[in-house]
């Protein structure tokens, strides 16, 4: 959200897909990711594509839609009941994410929801312009446990894209993570793609996931450090990031 923020600070406008959208914890909403980039300030972004296949999580998905103030700005949010590996499609040619527009996708899977062919069709959908930024979590506390345990070989060959996914089971995490980045460079073309480490703790503690940050836009990388180093800060006021944005208009 804090990264969302800045960016929109630069492009003025914005989609945002967000695959995985219901919260992770149903109880637990201050840390809901899309609830937090549809109230945050200034609201620029323009157009939501929220998806979920738990029917729980459609409903607060719903709910949270309904929630929503009145905005002086022109807003859609579009909730998609089922499979985003299904629904990406329906998602990508609804007329908002054009050459020009500004698309951001969230995909905030638990551990093997997320298909390689949907982030392949994600990355690759814009011909022109800037590709789709892609913020992809990377389970990393658990995955060696869920490797073995996933007994439905196809999940894990979805998920993975490649026959190699066996060859993960053997990897250290920090090879398994690197291998993820370069595929990320190597076989989508984004020219900046980092790994940012989520902690178990606000003070630190186990690295659970890694988002994977993944964009070809040249002040994409300088913002997303800077939303890293801030994330348990309280937000700048509007007047202060515009003047620390754009210190030359000032």
């Amino acid at each position: 959200m804090r990264y969302l923020r800045y960016f929109v600070f630069i492009t003025k406008h914005g989609t945002y897909i967000d695959g995985f959208a219901g919260p992770q914890e149903e109880k637990k909403v201050d840390t809901w990711a899309a609830k937090l980039v549809l109230e945050s300030e200034p609201k620029w972004m323009r157009h939501f594509h929220l998806c979920d296949k738990k029917r729980s999580q459609v409903t607060l998905l719903e709910d949270l839609k309904k929630s929503q103030p009145p905005c002086e700005y022109a807003r859609t949010i579009e909730i998609y009941p089922g499979d985003f590996n299904a629904k990406v499609e329906e998602i990508l040619t609804s007329g908002d994410i054009t050459e020009k527009e500004a698309t951001f996708c969230l995909l905030d899977q638990r551990t093997f929801e997320c298909h390689w062919s949907t982030i392949e069709r994600l990355a690759r959908f814009k011909t022109a312009g800037h590709k789709i930024e892609i913020f992809y979590f990377l389970a990393n506390g658990w995955l060696e446990r869920a490797l073995h345990a996933q007994k439905d070989l196809e999940v894990l060959l979805n998920w993975w894209g490649r026959e190699d996914w066996t060859e993960l089971k053997e990897m250290s995490r920090e090879r398994r993570r690197d291998t993820l980045v370069n595929r990320f460079k190597r076989d989508l073309s984004y020219k900046s793609v980092k790994a940012w480490p989520i902690f178990e703790r606000d003070d630190g503690g186990a690295v659970m996931y890694y988002m994977i940050h993944a964009t070809d836009h040249p002040e994409a990388p300088k913002l997303m450090s800077r939303a890293y180093r801030k994330a348990v800060y309280p937000l700048e006021p509007i007047e202060e990031l515009n003047l620390e944005l754009f210190p030359e208009q000032s």
